[in-house]
């Protein structure tokens, strides 16, 4: 009986001892999973035109700033532990493939945020396809203002960049202040992107009791415009406003000069792109004023990263593409540090209630989305630009000077 107690009590503390075992090596193990689930990447996303059209040019640039962006947020140890791992979707400017990236990216690769797109079209033609699937989507470089206009339900779009509405507001702000400007005419593309964008410059101007004493229009195809010109000059037009891409803006100040009519030229940040001053010259390129989100850089982080990618950029006059694509990954990896959490409805809910200041590239976003406001640059934030010696630089008179808040209608 006695060696059975013995064995008994010696056998008694080995279960203990064996469970400790089987204990600490599931630990260990448990602790590996963990560490190889805290070291997988964090997929995201660009998903836009980068050679298939005239607008290719701000998503090659875009896709520069969002990898300068990856590469600095990776080196301070990625987001929430994890690193990023950027892929890149090239929609050649054509909506089903813009479609047909988006579906891939969210339900095969799985990824947490899609950047872009680089056109306008692209976007209203899949927007719906992410706020159904609860897709966090930050808009660098497409304008239209329909873009961040969304469900009751969801809207998971937000953007950095310029806003079609907003340049309208700001380009007729001015021409409202400006005690010179006694006759505007409008001056739009036949696309969609001039027929959006005539609706918005009517609709703001009746909201300052403005009337264009002449509204033009030609196909973007179109290398003469003396006609429509003709017209704005014998109705007396001092001034036009110009919503149009950067080719046939060029070939609108060259007929201009065929008439010998230059009255003052405002126009959008079309004017920045390489098309504009190739097409326009060296001497009529510097005719219009236009607006862009930095048209010079102003800050030793801005200098860096110019630094970085600048010399793989053909125009570095569009420098502002790259800074707004940074700026909307240091949104997106704020939002999901506060939240916690990669998933898209979490980030969505910090997006609209980021509860610290975001130092970015184009300025500081100090709670720059809200439920039902998803822009984070607005007319206020606007550079006022033109050309000068081959390089985009700031545009500054009197009347700019005092535009005060309550001038820009919406």
């Amino acid at each position: 009986m006695t060696k059975k107690k013995t064995a008994s009590t010696n056998m008694a503390p080995a279960r203990p001892r064996l469970t400790a075992l089987l204990g600490a090596a599931a630990a260990v193990l448990m602790s590996a999973a963990v560490q190889a689930q805290a070291a997988d990447p964090i997929k995201i996303a660009y998903n836009g035109d980068i050679s298939g059209s005239p607008s290719a040019e701000s998503g090659q640039i875009g896709v520069l700033g969002i990898g300068a962006a990856v590469e600095d947020i990776n080196k301070r140890g990625g987001v929430l532990g994890r690193p990023l791992e950027f892929l890149v979707r090239d929609d050649l400017g054509q909506p089903p493939k813009a479609i047909q990236n988006m579906t891939d990216l969210i339900d095969r690769e799985k990824v947490s945020v899609v950047f872009g797109p680089t056109n306008s079209g692209n976007a209203l033609a899949w927007k719906h396809i992410a706020n159904q699937k609860r897709m966090p989507v930050l808009v660098s470089s497409a304008s239209s203002t329909a873009i961040t206009e969304g469900p009751s339900s969801g809207n998971y779009l937000f953007r950095v960049s310029m806003v079609d509405r907003e340049q309208a507001s700001a380009l007729l702000a001015y021409v409202k202040k400006n005690p010179e400007a006694k006759a505007v005419g409008f001056f739009v593309e036949t696309t969609g992107y001039g027929q959006a964008g005539l609706k918005d410059l009517e609709q703001i101007a009746a909201l300052h009791g403005m009337k264009p004493v002449s509204i033009e229009k030609f196909d973007a195809r179109d290398t003469d415009m003396t006609s429509q010109l003709s017209k704005a000059k014998a109705a007396g037009a001092d001034t036009l406003v110009v919503w149009a891409q950067a080719a046939p803006l060029g070939h609108l100040v060259r007929s201009m000069e065929k008439l010998d009519y230059f009255p003052k030229v405002f126009t959008t940040w079309a004017a920045s792109f390489s098309g504009f001053p190739e097409v326009a010259g060296p001497k009529l390129m510097e005719w219009p004023v236009f607006l862009t989100t930095s048209s010079e850089r102003k800050s030793a982080e801005a200098d860096s990263l110019f630094a970085r990618i600048g010399p793989k950029l053909a125009n570095p006059s569009m420098f502002w593409a790259a800074s707004q694509a940074y700026d909307t990954v240091l949104l997106w990896a704020a939002a999901a540090e506060q939240a916690g959490d990669t998933k898209g409805e979490a980030v969505r809910a910090a997006l609209e209630s980021l509860n610290k200041p975001v130092a970015g590239m184009v300025k500081t976003y100090d709670k720059p989305f809200s439920a039902t406001q998803h822009e984070g640059l607005t007319a206020a934030d606007y550079h006022w630009s033109r050309w000068k010696d081959g390089k985009v630089v700031d545009f500054n008179d009197p009347v700019l000077a005092g535009l005060q808040p309550a001038d820009f209608k919406k």
